[in-house]
């Protein structure tokens, strides 16, 4: 079957955006009844409630963190996940964990799931790195804020998983230190990091 002009206007917005949501669809000319007929003919697939991709595109661990870029726009990879985005970490977490300001609305979503900490000031502001995810973008809190963060939340995720965090940045990271002091500064963890550092060094 020979794809319609609106078949490839789908198909070219979802490559260039990665992961769209139905009224990003909707908002390009694309109907429901459309998307409904690219879905039943494999050329696009669900990859969440009213969230849409390619077939083709890889399922990555990436992928998660775009599909719940498209859920929370305004929220910040961190912890757990940003750990593992920056490969400090063996473990590999089942919720997608990002922070979001104390006063944002509070989504629901059940795919990704998602794990939220509560943020506001420079200690959402600051430190956030972006990046490109599959034609998503993607904020992420940078390797030596998400040290501070496992800190400052160290009661969420325990404090091994602080002080391995900041054991692996400092083996990858050696000439960086000052970074995780400043961010330490924000995040007001400055005098629980120092005997960790002192202890480690």
């Amino acid at each position: 079957m020979t794809p319609t002009p609106s078949t490839d206007h789908a198909l070219q917005l979802l490559e260039s955006m990665g992961i769209a949501r139905t009224r990003d669809l909707e908002r390009a000319g694309i109907s429901r009844t459309q998307i409904r007929r690219l879905l039943e003919r494999g050329l696009i697939e669900r990859v969440g409630r009213g969230l849409y991709g390619r077939p083709s595109a890889p399922l990555t661990e990436r992928r998660h963190f775009a599909e719940a870029a498209r859920r929370v726009p305004g929220g910040v990879i961190c912890l757990l996940s940003a750990l593992r985005f920056h490969g400090l970490t063996t473990q590999s977490p089942f919720e997608v964990w990002m922070a979001i300001d104390r006063k944002a609305w509070r989504p629901r979503c059940e795919h990704p799931p998602l794990r939220l900490v509560y943020l506001s000031g420079p200690a959402l502001r600051e430190g956030v790195e972006v990046h490109d995810a599959g034609g998503v973008t993607l904020r992420v809190f940078s390797a030596a804020k998400t040290v501070a963060d496992c800190f400052k939340f160290r009661n969420k995720i325990g404090t091994d998983v602080a002080v391995e965090a900041l054991r692996d940045y400092l083996r990858v990271h050696p000439k960086h230190l000052e970074a995780v002091w400043r961010f330490a500064a924000v995040d007001r963890v400055a005098h629980v990091i120092r005997p960790y550092l002192e202890a480690i060094g």
